[in-house]
């Protein structure tokens, strides 16, 4: 296994560029399955999770064509539905949570499928529910064989009906409105995900035939149409990517520009950054984080600390509570993080209490994080990555900190961010991939 070696505290200067985003090219990747006409996509992120997804697209029997290092060509003409009952799918799918993607437009367009239970980052519970109630709605019938941990599905006639889902699940949402195109009659979903990537896919199927209004709203209405065709679509920068980028410039004192951000499509992120004390200038679509060498975070209007949570879009994306984390620790001030939406995604600040951060974890879902001010330096330690998110943090942790650091388990960050050490290396980074 791999292992990245950080000497930190180097300032850094430069420009990145972000990848595309990662969740919404498991979305789109999936969705070619519903037409058989040609569908181009450009911005795809080279991830391990996303290769992973078009490496099983093509084993079911997709034409996949790579035209250029972020652009492919899907061609699903010719889908080999016999490969779902195989030995090596069962694998494959397992191996990766995003696969459960397919089944939405499998459903819609072959009216049966079968899903080993996903895998993906041990972040807490991560339950199905809405994705098999919201199909169950459509009218498909499921079955968990609990002995070989496989969904079975039969959904040989979809037709669209009313649905309140019971949480606002990003990829629920998405697999619901798959299946949903291609159902008989309308479709409301009422409690719908929001998030730019989900209203990128639904833009996209529009294109491609779908009938999809409510987009971007918590009320998405869906006629179903008898067939879809093929259509070109470019990815949104990742914004996770562009905040993680944010807090890397804070805390290690950086000059640094993140170009083509989407910034009409990041929605609160840049305000929650402000609000921690960090200076951002909109320079067109790029954001520029001029070197500060402190920063201050905000109190609430009558004085009391600060607190900052994850919520459904447009409220804050949980996938950057652990950056805004870690960028307190250097921060004048205090701030509680409220991690309401998963229950272990905190479960990495032991490793920055052993690099000297003043972090007081309350329970699963809260920590109290007091900012060091600068006073005195994290220092450089040997750690491992939990998941793709808290491994990223602790990689901005370790550049920022004094001395040397290891970071075991990257395959964990790589599922996550495209050339990681290259892009940080081209800013000035001191950083090895050993192993």
């Amino acid at each position: 296994m791999s292992v990245f070696k950080i000497k930190g505290g180097k300032k850094l200067k430069g420009e990145i560029i972000p990848q595309g985003a990662k969740n919404e090219a498991l979305q789109i990747v999936s969705a070619v399955l519903l037409s058989s006409e040609p569908i181009t996509i450009h911005n795809l992120p080279n991830i391990v999770d996303v290769n992973k997804l078009i490496e099983l697209v093509g084993d079911l029997g997709c034409k996949v064509e790579k035209l250029g290092p972020e652009s492919y060509r899907f061609t699903a003409s010719n889908i080999n539905m016999a490969f779902l009952e195989s030995e090596e799918y069962r694998k494959k799918a397992a191996a990766l949570r995003g696969s459960v993607m397919l089944l939405g437009p499998i459903l819609a367009r072959f009216g049966k499928a079968s899903l080993p239970k996903p895998g993906g980052d041990k972040i807490g519970r991560r339950r199905l529910d809405t994705h098999f109630l919201g199909f169950q709605k459509l009218g498909a019938k499921f079955n968990f064989d609990a002995s070989e941990h496989l969904f079975h599905i039969d959904a040989t006639s979809l037709t669209g009906c009313y649905m309140l889902l019971d949480e606002a699940s990003v990829t629920g949402t998405a697999n619901i409105i798959m299946a949903a195109v291609l159902a008989k009659g309308k479709t409301t979903i009422y409690n719908a995900a929001c998030e730019p990537y989900l209203q990128q896919l639904c833009m996209m199927l529009n294109r491609m035939g779908a009938k999809i209004t409510g987009v971007g709203s918590n009320l998405i209405t869906i006629e179903g149409v008898e067939k879809l065709g093929g259509t070109e679509h470019t990815l949104l920068p990742d914004m996770i990517e562009i905040g993680s980028f944010i807090g890397l410039a804070a805390m290690t004192q950086s000059e640094i520009t993140i170009k083509n951000c989407r910034i009409d499509m990041l929605g609160i992120i840049p305000e929650i950054f402000k609000r921690l004390g960090i200076k951002l200038e909109f320079r067109g679509d790029d954001i520029h984080i001029p070197s500060q060498e402190r920063y201050e975070i905000e109190t609430f209007i009558d004085g009391s600390i600060l607190t900052i949570a994850d919520a459904p879009w447009p409220g804050f994306t949980p996938d950057l509570l652990s950056i805004v984390l870690v960028v307190a620790t250097q921060a004048k001030g205090t701030v509680l993080i409220h991690q309401k939406m998963f229950e272990s995604r905190l479960f990495f600040v032991d490793k920055l209490i052993d690099m000297g951060a003043q972090i007081i974890l309350c329970d699963p879902h809260r920590a109290t994080v007091i900012g060091l001010e600068r006073k005195q330096s994290l220092r450089g330690i040997k750690m491992s990555s939990p998941d793709i998110r808290a491994g990223v943090s602790l990689l901005i942790a370790a550049l920022s900190a004094k001395g040397t650091s290891e970071i075991s388990n990257i395959e964990q960050i790589d599922r996550g961010y495209q050339n990681i050490e290259a892009r940080l290396k081209a800013v000035g980074a001191d950083i090895e991939r050993v192993g």
